[in-house]
């Protein structure tokens, strides 16, 4: 098991959630009309004015449109500017043997990762080849062994696609197909303090058996909340700050850029 990472004197931990930025190979690439590497840029430099010591970037999938090397190496040297360690997981837009390609001879995607009061557990929901999520025996079972060995230690889980029903009538069907194999497990660890996801490009926040259930803003552009079809929204990109507390308690927070404007392009499809 990892060493646990050092932190400041009142022992809390503040992870930056970077979530859904689909860059693309091309510097410009745009996804529904917006150039993802700016807004990504962008976010990043307001992470930068706001956050003045964070403890872990925490990237939760389809940080690729393309599945590119240049996508993912663009990603590295942007999150680069964040003096913190950062952990990466793939979404349903990602090629995961790309992405360990260009994370080889870095910590980018180790599962587990502890700090002394909290372990937070990392976990890969994809299908290859498919938009929906689903957690495989052998996730199943790293989380179970994670738990096991957390020791004192609270934890927060994260993967990339949702686990519970969010209000999107389009969104809900590809999300985590098996999400009653996941609560299986989770159900018996009460030292599990919340659940940390991506995929849905917009806010999320609620409870579920005093487990607190959290998604963020894409890095570019927003879904609308309780869509029925598929429809941008009209929220600024941006991130999620997560401070997790001695207690186990999660203190957490949305930040959004401004000046970013663009023209949805809607004849792109499948985003």
């Amino acid at each position: 098991m990892p060493n646990p990472l050092p932190l400041a004197a009142d022992e809390s931990v503040l992870l930056v959630q970077l979530s859904d930025s689909h860059l693309f190979a091309e510097a410009n690439g745009k996804l529904l009309g917006m150039e993802t590497r700016d807004s990504l840029q962008r976010v990043i430099e307001q992470v930068l004015q706001e956050q003045p010591s964070i403890d872990l970037v925490l990237a939760t999938g389809d940080l690729s449109q393309d599945g590119s090397a240049e996508s993912y190496q663009a990603f590295l040297e942007l999150v680069a500017n964040i003096p913190a360690p950062a952990r990466w997981f793939p979404g349903n837009h990602d090629e995961v043997p790309v992405m360990q390609e260009v994370c080889v001879g870095t910590s980018a995607l180790e599962p587990i990762v502890d700090f002394p009061h909290w372990r937070l557990v990392l976990m890969d929901s994809t299908i290859a080849g498919a938009v929906p999520g689903h957690f495989p025996a052998e996730q199943l079972e790293l989380l179970e062994s994670a738990l096991e060995g957390a020791g004192g230690r609270h934890v927060l889980v994260s993967f990339h696609h949702h686990p519970v029903p969010i209000g999107c009538a389009w969104m809900d069907p590809i999300g985590v197909r098996n999400a009653e194999s996941l609560f299986a497990v989770l159900d018996r660890y009460p030292q599990v303090r919340a659940l940390l996801w991506g995929h849905i490009h917009q806010e999320f926040d609620q409870l579920r058996n005093g487990v607190r259930l959290l998604a963020s803003p894409s890095t570019c552009v927003q879904f609308a909340p309780g869509s029925e079809d598929f429809c941008v929204g009209n929220e600024a990109p941006g991130y999620r700050w997560l401070r997790l507390m001695r207690n186990g308690s999660v203190e957490t927070g949305v930040s959004r850029v401004t000046g970013i404007t663009f023209e949805v392009d809607y004849s792109v499809k499948g985003y």
